[in-house]
């Protein structure tokens, strides 16, 4: 085996720390745990949002902070997960945009921290201590890469886009039922 690369070790790291922190939030709104509000509240909250329908925005923001958490941590599929959790985090950044860049005043710092973490492993690698790796990189090719961050990057426009129209839509009928 000899001895331990530095690159590899980091690349590690890096994703039991990135991946770790993704699978709780994700694992927060699937089920609740660690404090958060299960697919129910976290359903009421993305409606609250704009995510419309929320319960199928609860599911999809769980499984793509879960579930590209946990492929990023057992470094599985990365060049899928990395772009998932970017197209994820994108959405949860699209929450934050408007209150700037810091998370100290609500900002997008955060999430987006997360997703350019995430998408930079996918294009980067597991490295050796992976599953990728163990599997002969059956998993770990270029063009799933590709097509990954195609899929996501188009999935987290129409998401966001529609989450947009219907801020709009919310503020305008608020707007209009206010007594002069």
């Amino acid at each position: 085996m000899g001895c331990v690369n530095r690159k590899d070790l980091g690349l590690l790291v890096l994703r039991a720390a990135v991946g770790g922190v993704l699978f709780s939030h994700g694992t927060q709104k699937l089920f609740g745990w660690f404090g958060g509000g299960g697919l129910e509240g976290t359903a009421k909250a993305m409606e609250s949002m704009g995510f419309k329908p929320g319960g199928q925005s609860a599911l999809a923001a769980g499984l793509g902070e879960a579930g590209g958490g946990a492929l990023l941590v057992m470094g599985l599929a990365t060049p899928v997960a990395g772009p998932v959790v970017a197209g994820t985090m994108a959405g949860a950044a699209s929450v934050h945009f408007p209150h700037g860049f810091f998370v100290t005043k609500g900002g997008y710092e955060y999430p987006a921290l997360l997703g350019v973490c995430g998408l930079a492993l996918g294009i980067a690698g597991p490295g050796r201590y992976s599953l990728d790796e163990l599997t002969g990189n059956a998993f770990n090719r270029s063009v799933l890469g590709a097509l990954s961050f195609a899929a996501a990057a188009a999935g987290a426009y129409a998401v966001v886009t529609k989450r947009e129209r219907a801020v709009r839509e919310a503020a305008a009928k608020a707007m209009d039922s206010e007594p002069e």
